[in-house]
């Protein structure tokens, strides 16, 4: 399951998130999503967890919860649109 994660402090690395959601199960990748000029975390990121009840079980868990002073959003990640990016092409 690819679960999003969002507002997140620009401080969580990777490794952060995955200790957090590996108390609900395996954690196959973490991607915190960055600015592809500054670098620097745009507050949001994905996690994948291979076993859908595990994957429920964090996003029900970890919804709203604080991390480092803000309240995370956590939701099942939904499918890229393809016309979400090429609406002039």
């Amino acid at each position: 399951m690819n679960i999003y994660v969002g507002n997140l402090h620009y401080d969580i690395g990777e490794d952060d998130l995955e200790e957090v959601f590996r108390e609900f199960g395996e954690v196959t990748s973490v991607k915190i999503i960055s600015d592809k000029f500054s670098g620097r975390s745009k507050g949001f990121g994905f996690v994948d967890m291979p076993i859908d009840a595990d994957g429920h079980k964090a996003i029900e868990e970890l919804n709203d919860v604080d991390l480092k002073g803000r309240n995370m959003k956590v939701n099942q990640a939904r499918e890229k649109s393809d016309n979400s990016r090429n609406k002039f092409s």
